[in-house]
């Protein structure tokens, strides 16, 4: 069996460029987070509207929701009036990323095959 060979760790690694990059995904990298923060950038929605829309499940869409709300890409109201209406919406550090969205749309469409007909 041969050894591994010693490695840097991670901070070591990568230059400062592809820093920023890791950094960024893992405020923004994973599947449902993706999802949500893409499907917000219709319009606030309630939080059944995003279970809808984007087939999470409840606990999951929660987590989620909870993640971006602490790194401040989302943003939750509440209304007065409806006992349990929460809409969320993109702040304005989430519509930042709208751009980066149309982007990575852009280079999907010429770079990856189609789908399976």
């Amino acid at each position: 069996m041969t050894s591994a060979p010693n490695r840097p760790p991670p901070e070591e690694r990568y230059d400062e460029h592809a820093c920023a990059v890791i950094d960024s995904l893992g405020q923004i990298g994973s599947q449902w987070r993706l999802i949500v923060l893409h499907d917000l950038q219709d319009d606030e929605k309630r939080f059944n509207e995003l279970k809808r829309s984007t087939g999470a499940s409840s606990r999951t869409l929660s987590r989620v929701l909870d993640d971006l709300a602490e790194a401040d890409l989302v943003d939750r109201r509440l209304e007065p009036d409806a006992p349990v209406a929460a809409y969320y919406r993109l702040t304005e550090k989430g519509r930042a990323l709208e751009p980066v969205f149309a982007e990575i749309e852009a280079w999907a469409e010429e770079w990856l095959p189609d789908p399976p007909a």
